[in-house]
């Protein structure tokens, strides 16, 4: 019934029912990359800091000995690399054959600081967990490569949502490590107006709840975390696919309660307050002359969180020196923010992106 409400949104917590569940490809392997006092911009440290990650296919080198086929997706707010598993993108991208079949890709799926199995707030810390920010977690990816897996070079950067942000970073402070970029839902510009609302307001409804005790409470504050997963929904659908699944109230009213319910019973507040913190100090505008990568920046005319009527993107998307900027048109077929995931409706551009780069370095 709320197969379309899946929208697999990066930003939305990647909760779904066990119909459409991530299942591990064969051949995934997963593993831990440690730091030690590691130090972020706030100035302050972690003794020992675990980045976890998953991988797919093998690394191919060159005589130099050099890894040539590195493929890296970031995943968004909430998410993990796990959820790039998920049919819509695996059974697309992932198979025998496909654009990023393992067989010839070496594809590096990191979860974030504050994410998944890596370091986060609810592993004990609680509030008392180091300030991050994106320019952390894009400093954390670059060692996770370069110290934990040995790559200097990626053939190609995914990444939705969140990633997409950290992409367009990414082409600013390592600009020669990147041979193509695929950033999937984001502007390249400080979170503010509507965008910024929304985030705020569930900062506030976790802080503002007395159930929250600065962080220390002794159980989750589910009256806050029920305003921020109804945020949370409207934020990530789509309207003429719900319009069309949800089409009275008798439809909407009980799916609305059920989605909130997995929400609600998931979510760590201490959790979700950093990760959606960490997008304060971004702001690539300034730099964007910078990327050298070629680019292909793709985006949904569904999409709440980044709003086509705003003409940032195609005002960005003039100054990238060798990008290209795709709006892929609102339809019954768009999941609105989620789109990023369903890779049925953008492939056809990654596989261009792929092979105009081929003979690139």
């Amino acid at each position: 019934m709320i197969r379309s409400f899946l929208f697999a949104c990066a930003l939305i917590l990647m909760i779904v029912p066990a119909d459409n569940a991530a299942a591990e490809p064969k051949g995934a392997k997963e593993g831990d990359f440690v730091i030690e006092n590691f130090e972020f911009r706030s100035g302050e440290t972690l003794p020992e800091l675990n980045l976890h990650y998953t991988t797919l296919g093998k690394p191919k080198r060159d005589k130099d000995g050099h890894i040539v086929n590195a493929v890296m997706i970031l995943h968004g707010t909430g998410g993990t690399g796990q959820q790039f598993f998920r049919p819509q993108f695996a059974d697309v991208l992932f198979k025998k054959g496909g654009l990023l079949d393992p067989a010839k890709y070496y594809i590096i799926l990191p979860d974030n600081i504050g994410h998944g199995k890596s370091s986060k707030p609810s592993d004990g810390l609680r509030a008392r967990f180091p300030e991050y920010d994106y320019h952390d977690m894009v400093a954390l990816q670059h060692r996770l490569l370069t110290e934990g897996l040995g790559v200097d070079h990626l053939r190609l950067l995914m990444g939705t949502s969140m990633g997409c942000m950290h992409g367009f970073m990414w082409g600013e402070i390592y600009s020669d490590f990147v041979t193509a970029m695929m950033p999937l839902a984001c502007q390249p510009v400080e979170i503010a107006g509507r965008n910024r609302m929304w985030r705020k307001m569930t900062i506030d409804a976790i802080r503002n709840d007395s159930v929250w005790k600065n962080g220390d409470y002794e159980e989750q504050p589910k009256e806050a975390l029920r305003t921020v997963a109804s945020l949370l929904l409207i934020a990530g659908g789509s309207a003429i696919p719900l319009q069309e699944e949800f089409p009275t109230r008798e439809a909407v009213d009980p799916m609305v309660e059920a989605r909130i319910a997995q929400y609600v019973d998931t979510m760590d507040a201490n959790d979700w307050l950093y990760q959606v913190s960490a997008s304060k100090s971004y702001d690539p505008a300034p730099d964007l002359e910078k990327i050298t990568a070629r680019i292909t920046w793709i985006n949904s005319a569904d999409d709440f969180i980044n709003p086509p009527e705003l003409g940032i993107a195609e005002r960005e998307a003039a100054r990238l020196k060798n990008g290209k900027y795709v709006l892929i048109p609102a339809s019954a077929e768009t999941k609105g923010h989620g789109t990023h995931t369903w890779a049925a409706l953008w492939e056809g551009e990654l596989a261009e992106l792929l092979h105009d780069t081929a003979d690139a370095k």
